[in-house]
């Protein structure tokens, strides 16, 4: 109803001033005005690769609720595909990584929870079978990661070619070098580090970047032995 009466106006404005004089910089103002009324905004399709204003958009609301860290950078690169996928996932989207117009509504209404920051505390889980002897377990937030994604090189920060069984971490929560044992991935050495990487986040190398972006982000449990 207030669009309505707000289109009548400027219509009637504009009757007025097509028969008499006005400043120029009134006609811009009116047009402006008729523009806001009629014109309705979509949010463009945000993809891989993409760089931009609308991507910093889409990152700063995965940011936001925990889905992703650092600040937005305005470049769809893994991390944000990874995260954007993740979110899809939980708000029962098809996880595809394409922010189109039902991911980005998404983004804009939800109201769950962030995803839970585990406690970096060392703790004693019961030992599986198969499970190798280890000193502590610790809690993790985990992403993975490949020597193809953007802003990678071939090899790991000590200088070993990167592959699966490396992993980045923080050097100050998980020291480099650091044997662990991660269920699910295997035996691994902390071997490399990032940006993002801070407390108990630690970045797996995957082969292909398709194991990277199957695995998404995973809460568990990293084996120290």
């Amino acid at each position: 109803m207030l669009k309505k009466k707000t289109a009548a106006i400027v219509l009637l404005t504009f009757s007025v001033l097509a028969y008499q004089p006005a400043p120029v910089h009134a006609g811009f103002f009116l047009f402006n005005m008729f523009n806001s009324v009629f014109h309705t905004s979509k949010m463009p399709i945000v993809k891989h690769g993409m760089k931009g204003k609308e991507v910093v958009t889409v990152q700063s609301y995965l940011i936001k609720y925990g889905y992703l860290s650092g600040n937005p950078d305005g470049i769809f690169g893994n991390q944000t595909l990874r995260a954007v996928k993740e979110f899809q996932r939980v708000s029962k989207l098809s996880a595809d990584g394409v922010v189109g117009e039902k991911t980005f509504d998404a983004l804009k209404k939800y109201k769950g929870k962030k995803p839970k920051s585990l406690p970096s505390a060392v703790q004693k889980p019961r030992q599986e079978p198969g499970m190798p002897t280890y000193k502590h377990a610790v809690a993790m937030v985990a992403t993975a990661y490949t020597r193809y994604d953007e802003g990678c090189g071939d090899y790991t920060y000590r200088g070993t070619y990167l592959r699966r069984g490396l992993v980045a971490v923080d050097p100050e929560f998980i020291p480099l070098g650091t044997k662990l044992y991660i269920p699910g991935y295997g035996h691994a050495v902390a071997d490399d580090i990032g940006g993002a990487i801070q407390g108990n986040r630690i970045d797996l190398a995957m082969d292909t970047l398709n194991e990277a972006y199957d695995f998404g982000i995973r809460n568990l449990t990293v084996y120290v032995l």
